[in-house]
């Protein structure tokens, strides 16, 4: 590209640039702003054309008031039309009055410079050009050419209702007609066309990273920014200085400053959320009106200012709180069906205790003999399902309480021994009846133990009435214990059927029952182990299941021996879910 071309573009784009201001700040940054403001500027510059050519050409055909006349109308045309680009942010109203005036004003020039025969003729191409320049797209290019083919039109009858003197063509016809081409050609080359892919070097960097570029001094001053209108809807000048940070919202202030203190010592890069105060939206109260946007932070050198990238964050910011509602909303219905858990449990209690006292009663005979032995027996059946449906029932409420932090400790020293004896003690004759071997094996130096008495029975009695439960005939439960400095290390191992590893990836949860098909093969609802791993949580202690099918399962459990880490009054403490720790010869293990 020559020097002269090489310079044209320079001034066009300057004037381009400054055709920016005029634009609606909801034009956002990128492809759609640059076609605005290049609309922009033929309909600014285009008038001072026209006004350059009616001087030589229409004073001698139309006379002074006349050619006068038509230069204003022209100006009046080009001038709303850019106010209606400016008011409105749509152009299709001002890019209609653009190829009408085009035609108009090319028309009239042919017309008075002799017609088609005229070197001017060349400016015919001006719309056709102009509209591809404008949008780069083969739709505005076909309407610059039907714009071209109105002057080429009207040249008739305008020709015969003008009467035009023969004169031969002048020196300046020619240069016109060239220095127009070649601006067309200097601009194309520069810049290419704005809807085109190719056909040139890209746009600013600001549009491509479709931001406002910040550059900062090290104390986090803004010193010069580029155009801001179409993201923030503010001049950039109103950036400068302290102009950005007198914008951030208070809450956020801390971390822009962090940021540019991090960059001061020595970091090269930091990137901040931020909310800013943009300029009120008409009709839509008196509250501030804050968007979020991120800012990413660069040093360009040690020592050096700092410059930044501005980004919208308004999409990233509307999904984040739609994720934050519903997890909110999910949270509330965990929260309340614990609570209805927890409720109907509560009420569940008082029947039930009614229901096995009176069994209880009738069959002591306390109430008078019963002397039919089936009822007798009706009565014992009463009491043993009643026992066994408040089990259930304790077991739902203090998940429940487990899972909405309403469970209470009351740690308290006491002999780890003496609590297993009891639980063999409980256990032993469901043992006996079974046919499995019921083992215990506890370490002298297990010695005492500071945690919730009965929360410890209950971990014993649910970890062996599983394992006795899924133990057949002729195998073997172990219940072992040892002290591993601060801590109590027990387990309980047994040679039963195992858990298969599609069970295993649920076992722990609520309700889920390893072996939980339609046969039922198995009593049980499944909270057993899901409140041993709470209360195991609770107690600040750690729990590890391995399995394997057929070959019998050992669940292991450490507690702190000098008390609880974690309380539970007022405390959320959830039941973590069981994740994979690892997978060797066949064994799978748990860590919970």
């Amino acid at each position: 590209m020559s020097v002269s071309a090489t310079r044209i573009s320079e001034i066009l784009t300057g004037f381009s640039a400054g055709c920016d201001r005029l634009l609606h700040p909801s034009v956002a940054a990128g492809r759609e702003r640059v076609r605005q403001r290049r609309l922009a500027g033929v309909l600014l510059f285009g008038p001072f054309l026209f006004a350059a050519a009616a001087a030589p050409l229409f004073i001698p055909v139309f006379g002074t008031a006349v050619a006068l006349a038509l230069v204003c109308a022209v100006f009046a045309g080009a001038f709303l039309a850019v106010a209606s680009l400016s008011a409105t942010g749509g152009d299709l109203a001002a890019g209609t009055a653009a190829l009408v005036l085009a035609a108009v004003a090319g028309g009239l020039i042919i017309v008075a410079g002799g017609g088609l025969a005229s070197p001017l003729a060349l400016l015919a191409l001006a719309p056709v050009l102009e509209a591809y320049w404008i949008r780069g797209t083969r739709a505005s290019a076909m309407a610059g050419a039907a714009a071209t083919g109105a002057i080429l039109v009207l040249q008739a009858p305008l020709g015969h209702a003008v009467p035009v003197p023969a004169a031969a063509p002048e020196a300046w016809h020619w240069i016109a007609g060239l220095a127009y081409l070649a601006s067309v050609f200097a601009r194309m080359d520069a810049r290419g066309p704005a809807g085109g892919a190719g056909g040139g070097a890209p746009v600013a960097a600001e549009e491509l990273l479709d931001g406002v570029v910040l550059k900062l001094s090290r104390s986090g001053e803004v010193t010069d920014a580029t155009d801001a209108r179409g993201l923030l809807g503010l001049a950039p000048e109103l950036l400068l200085g302290s102009g950005l940070f007198d914008r951030i919202h208070v809450a956020d202030r801390i971390a822009y400053l962090a940021a540019i203190a991090d960059l001061r010592d020595g970091e090269t890069r930091r990137r901040c959320e931020l909310r800013l105060r943009l300029p009120r939206v008409p009709g839509e109260g008196t509250a501030e009106n804050f968007h979020p946007f991120r800012l990413d932070l660069v040093r360009s050198a040690p020592g050096g200012d700092f410059a930044g990238l501005l980004c919208d964050r308004s999409e990233v910011a509307g999904l984040l709180a739609t994720i934050d509602a519903a997890m909110t909303r999910a949270d509330g219905g965990e929260i309340a069906k614990n609570r209805f858990l927890a409720t109907v449990s509560h009420e569940l209690r008082t029947p039930l205790n009614a229901i096995i006292g009176f069994s209880d009663m009738m069959l002591e005979g306390m109430c008078g003999p019963v002397a039919d032995p089936r009822q007798r027996e009706y009565v014992g059946l009463i009491k043993d399902s009643g026992n066994h449906l408040l089990d259930v029932v304790n077991a739902i409420l203090d998940v429940s309480k487990i899972e909405s932090g309403a469970y209470d400790l009351s740690p308290e020293a006491f002999r780890f021994r003496e609590a297993a004896e009891m639980c063999r003690a409980m256990l032993a004759l469901q043992a006996e009846a079974k046919g499995v071997t019921f083992e215990l094996q506890v370490a002298p130096t297990v010695g005492e133990i500071v945690a919730d008495r009965r929360s410890v029975r209950q971990m014993l009695i649910n970890l062996l009435s599983n394992a006795i439960k899924f133990t057949p005939a002729g195998g073997r439960v172990t219940l072992s214990a040892a002290r591993l400095g601060n801590r109590i290390h027990f387990q309980v191992s047994d040679t039963g059927i195992g858990i298969a590893p599609a069970d295993l990836e649920r076992v722990g949860e609520p309700f889920i029952q390893v072996h939980n098909d339609y046969t039922r093969q198995f009593e049980g609802t499944g909270l057993g182990l899901s409140l041993v791993k709470g209360l195991v949580r609770l107690h600040g202690g750690t729990m590890t299941i391995e399995s394997a099918p057929g070959a019998g399962t050992t669940v292991a459990i450490t507690l702190p021996a000098d008390g609880c880490r974690a309380q539970a009054n007022g405390e959320i403490v959830p039941i973590a879910s069981l994740q994979r720790r690892d997978d060797r010869d066949g064994t799978l293990r748990k860590v919970a």
